[in-house]
């Protein structure tokens, strides 16, 4: 049989040697590069939360031509950890290839290595309280006024975030405002300041409004006292 389709064999052989010279040196050899890669989250199921919230990083190494070497980085290479079947007992989640997801420019790169193979995430289940906002009020008043009452608008917020992190004795501040540079009552719309980097606003639609009150002394008060002992009656 190889006598009989020696011509076919021989000009199959021909023609992939063709092939394999038309291939420039640097398609022939692979190199491998070591990149560092944030891992994303998703799919954190609700009422469920993330704790120290450090960025991850994973290390993945690829194998690529010569030609690509320079464009992989972490731009071009993502890693994808899905948490949606994720629970509060589970601590260590596995990384495999399938997370790694490569730009289409570097078409023809392949994984090699993960490191590390698994993580650690802690997760809470979430816990939401109303929370009392406070006025975060700086500096003195000018001497000629006095300050008679501050409103603020909601007095209490819904806060939420990871159970071990919601305090029943937390308050909630506003950004500060400065008494200084008032001249006269004022209401303003301000952002608020929670207890912990943890917990945020359970509705980010909430708007605070500070509504401070001052009025001008009595004059008489402003009179020094020896002035006033010699004041004619």
């Amino acid at each position: 049989m190889f006598v009989r389709n020696w011509g076919l064999k021989l000009f199959s052989f021909l023609l992939a040697l063709i092939f394999w010279f038309s291939i420039s040196p640097e398609e022939k050899l692979s190199f491998e590069k070591s990149v560092a890669v944030p891992l994303e989250l998703h799919n954190l199921p609700t009422g469920i939360e993330r704790i120290e919230k450090t960025p991850l990083t994973i290390y993945v190494t690829i194998k690529a031509p010569q030609r690509l070497i320079d464009i992989i980085n972490s731009e071009t290479v993502r890693a994808r950890l899905d948490l949606r079947t994720a629970r509060v007992e589970q601590t260590e989640f596995p990384i495999n290839r399938n997370m790694i997801i490569l730009d289409r420019i570097i078409q023809g790169a392949e994984v090699k290595e993960i490191s590390p193979s698994q993580v650690r995430i802690r997760l809470e289940r979430s816990k939401e309280i109303m929370m009392e906002v406070k006025a975060n009020l700086v500096g003195q008043l000018p001497e000629n006024l006095e300050l008679v009452r501050v409103d603020v608008i909601p007095n209490e917020v819904s806060i939420i975030g990871p159970e071990s992190k919601v305090k029943e004795t937390y308050k909630v501040r506003t950004s500060p405002i400065d008494l200084s540079s008032l001249t006269e009552s004022i209401e303003v719309e301000t952002d608020l300041i929670l207890p912990d980097p943890d917990l945020r606003v359970a509705s980010y639609e909430t708007i605070i409004t500070v509504r401070i009150i001052i009025e001008e002394k009595n004059p008489e008060e402003n009179i020094p006292e020896k002035k006033k002992r010699n004041s004619p009656q």
